[in-house]
This record gives structure tokens, C-alpha cells and sequence, in this order.
């Protein structure tokens, strides 16, 4: 596999804190792109679920979340492949 950021070891990928110099290096805020892109993920995916992703606390994705005005509020964590008890799919003519 290459990788598109090489590191200085063979075969590893350049250190995210090495390639985030290099783009401060550029004039890219790299805190506040990392900030946007979090904010994106909360009002596309419930907050507890980004907060699993990425390794950030809960509090701080649902605070975001209610930040950029995410519509999650009513989102039930849990096992969702389950079925409900009682529950069985309705026969169509097609299936």
C-alpha cells in the first residue's frame, strides 16, 4: 500500500502531528478545519454515534450537536438490528 502522506518509516504513514506543521506551515488552520468537519459529522450522524467514531466524549459531540442545530435530539441508542418482540414483516405480492 502507498500511502498519499509517507512517513519516515517504510511502509507508515507521515505522523498527524508532523502533517498538521506542515499545513499550519501553508496558512491552513487545521483546528478550525477539524473543528467544521466534526460539526458536519454531528448533523449527519447522531451524536453518540460520532462520539464512538472518533473517540470524542459524548457531552462534547451532543453539545456540538445542539450547537449547529442537529436533529438527532430523539435518536435512541441501542442495538437497532434487532426486532421488536411481537414485530414479523407484512408479506407483499412481491416477496
Amino acid at each position: 500500500m502507498r500511502w498519499l502522506f509517507p512517513g519516515r518509516r517504510a511502509g507508515q504513514p507521515m505522523h498527524p502531528d508532523t502533517l498538521s506543521a506542515l499545513v499550519n506551515d501553508l496558512g491552513i488552520p487545521t483546528t478550525a478545519g477539524r473543528a467544521s468537519a466534526i460539526r458536519q459529522h454531528v448533523l449527519g450522524m447522531p451524536a453518540p454515534v460520532v462520539a464512538d467514531a472518533l473517540g470524542y466524549h459524548q457531552v462534547t459531540t451532543a453539545k456540538l450537536a445542539a450547537q449547529t442545530g442537529g436533529t438527532w435530539s430523539r435518536y435512541a441508542a441501542g442495538d437497532h438490528l434487532r426486532s421488536p418482540s411481537g414485530w414479523a414483516p407484512q408479506r407483499t405480492d412481491d416477496s
